[in-house]
């Protein structure tokens, strides 16, 4: 099976490639078209801003060539945020994939942090990627905006207000947390990618 990690102008992307590893997959890094065309899964992981990004992937037509990808695909964290209508953070036009906002969170008291940063649960999940096994386990969030819950949505959390976990809709799945640092059920999550 061939598995490529798209390569662009965000963080995280080799601990992605890691994770792979550990699971027994060798990912190819990799912004060449035709190999991201050509590959049976691709990962859409990352750390980043939204404009920034967004212009990167514009600049490089990468933006186009996603949308248009037919295989499974799974973006991870900015590259869920990436994957939605419209972000708050920076207020760009982001792919559309999922016709939804990015928001930024708005901490209503002092006992919420914003970014939401470190271990929280999964409820109400819903589908193949993330299994009912893995309802209320916790997985590993580092964000500042976040997806509301909507017809896509595919596992909730709660942190300020209920927020979507992770999407899906057709050959797109997405996970605002980061299934390559959540241990046990992240590997499982990224298992259940694979064999999509």
């Amino acid at each position: 099976m061939k598995v490529a990690i798209v390569k662009y102008n965000a963080g995280n992307i080799y601990s992605v490639e890691c994770a792979m590893r550990r699971i027994g997959v060798d990912a190819v890094v990799t912004d060449d078209k035709e190999l991201l065309r050509s590959a049976d899964k691709v990962i859409f992981p990352g750390v980043g801003e939204a404009r920034t990004t967004m212009e990167y992937l514009r600049e490089h037509k990468l933006d186009l060539l996603i949308k248009d990808l037919k295989q499974p695909v799974l973006g991870i964290c900015i590259g869920m945020q990436l994957m939605c209508g419209h972000s708050e953070e920076g207020d760009v036009d982001c792919l559309g994939i999922f016709d939804v906002p990015v928001k930024r969170f708005v901490a209503p008291s002092a006992e919420f942090k914003v970014p939401h940063m470190g271990w929280n649960q999964l409820s109400q999940v819903d589908g193949l990627l993330i299994p009912k096994e893995l309802e209320s386990e916790f997985v590993y969030f580092v964000h500042s905006f976040y997806v509301p819950v909507n017809e896509h949505t595919i596992a909730r959390t709660d942190y300020v207000n209920p927020f979507s976990s992770a999407l899906r809709k057709d050959n797109f799945y997405a996970t605002q947390f980061h299934a390559e640092k959540s241990g046990e059920a992240g590997e499982k999550i990224l298992r259940n990618f694979m064999d999509l």
